[in-house]
């Protein structure tokens, strides 16, 4: 999402690292591509304004001036300023009586019922005895499409022919009998905030008590989102927002401004289409990120979200060991491609997002395909022993995946080199295993 913004920060940083002393006219030159960045980021004027006149404040002062390097010592400023404005992290509010009451609310097409399915597998995994409300009944198959959603991450749906108030208020009575801690509402949209909708939205709020109104909103739309969630604090009074579509081509001044504009903290950002793909929001980790510094916690979290402990345990023994074989290798990729695009997992290592290091996100998810393919044309044997692999082997291989002798030759000759190394490093003494959590 802040590819474009992040590329820019990082061209300018890198100008202001090469100088051993800066004076206010660097500052100021550096801070005017700053703010042509952020401006183009789609971030809101008033917040890039009042940001870079917190920085500059710091940025000329003796902070800077007496620092060892006077340029990093600017981007530590920019990015504690970047932290600063974002906001602090907003938590679930799960406290008081059970069943709380999770309200969801927002403009059609925003992902409000995907998002309930993801909020609802995330609290299920915390403990939490989730129970999911229809509560659309205007948008042509929501209702049906919530409930094929619970079925997937085995979380009840609760449906009921009346007024979406009515049908709330009897979701919160069946929730209380049926023992659930957490009741989602998935209310319905509208095209554009008007009158009707938010009458709806008062009565279902009044009726149902929530302890969290969230607003879920659309990254993509920009500034847009900024202004709908002015609209939707003023007349229902949002308690948070999940941004959603954060892993498209959103310019990202939605996320940047969101706090400032309207004093209601982000709590989740949405980063892709599976039921897992709810992050919590991390003001400091998206600061990293947008600064080219990468994300190595979040990345290390999805590690433990989504890969199986123990293949990975029993695959590090293999592999120290030199019994690794290609079809262990073609095991962990796969487990490697449930934690999301590769060109996303690269992004999130230090140094791996700046504007020299541009990853084809394409061509990586590409070579991913073509590696799979070639391995799922090998034999048993093969994998296990790649040694077998003759000209003619080769080439069965590669017409059977659609890739190059040249291709098959490479994956062989790069696997062997790793088996090698590693082989080497596990004999080394005191080299031990890595540790799974």
């Amino acid at each position: 999402m802040f590819q474009n913004l992040s590329d820019k920060l990082q061209t300018v940083f890198e100008q202001l690292t090469r100088r051993g002393k800066l004076s206010e006219a660097d500052v100021d030159a550096a801070l005017r591509e700053v703010r042509l960045a952020l401006l183009e980021a789609d971030v809101h004027f008033s917040v890039v304004k009042s940001f870079l006149d917190r920085v500059r404040a710091r940025a000329v002062g003796a902070e800077v001036s007496k620092a060892l390097n006077p340029g990093q010592q600017v981007i530590k400023i920019v990015n504690e300023e970047l932290v600063a404005t974002l906001g602090e992290p907003g938590r679930l509010n799960l406290k008081g009586p059970q069943p709380r009451v999770i309200m969801l609310v927002g403009l059609q097409g925003a992902g409000k019922t995907t998002t309930a399915a993801k909020l609802a597998k995330r609290l299920r995994t915390q403990g939490e005895r989730i129970l999911l409300v229809a509560a659309d009944p205007y948008r042509p198959a929501a209702i049906q499409q919530l409930q094929t959603l619970g079925e997937s991450i085995e979380v009840p749906v609760f449906t009921a022919e009346a007024t979406p108030p009515e049908v709330c208020a009897q979701a919160v009575s069946a929730g209380e009998k049926q023992g659930a801690t957490a009741i989602i509402l998935d209310t319905a949209g509208r095209s554009q905030i008007d009158e009707d909708m938010m009458q709806e939205l008062t009565a279902i709020r009044d009726r149902t008590k929530p302890v969290e109104v969230l607003l879920v909103a659309d990254a993509m739309t920009g500034q847009e989102a900024v202004r709908i969630a002015e609209g939707f604090h003023k007349q229902v009074g949002l308690t948070g927002l999940i941004l959603t579509k954060v892993d498209g081509d959103a310019r990202g001044g939605a996320a940047i401004s969101m706090r400032s504009v309207t004093g209601v903290p982000i709590k989740f950002l949405a980063v892709g289409e599976k039921s897992d793909a709810l992050e919590s929001f991390e003001p400091s980790r998206l600061a990293s990120r947008i600064l080219g510094m990468g994300d190595l916690l979040g990345l290390i979290e999805r590690a433990e979200a989504q890969l199986d402990q123990e293949k990975a345990q029993k695959a590090a023994e293999r592999l120290v060991s030199g019994a690794f074989t290609l079809e262990d290798f073609a095991v962990q990729l796969k487990e490697v491609r449930k934690m999301g695009p590769i060109g996303q997992l690269l992004g999130m290592l230090p140094g791996m997002s700046g504007p020299k290091m541009q990853i084809d996100e394409q061509a990586a998810e590409k070579q991913l395909k073509h590696t799979e393919a070639i391995i799922s044309s090998m034999t048993p044997r093969e994998r296990r022993s790649p040694d077998v692999l003759n000209a003619s082997r080769k080439r069965r291989i590669a017409a059977g995946s659609g890739t190059t002798v040249y291709e098959v030759n490479q994956l062989v000759r790069q696997f062997k080199d790793m088996q090698k190394l590693m082989k080497q490093m596990g004999g080394k003494k005191g080299m031990g295993l890595p540790r799974f959590r």
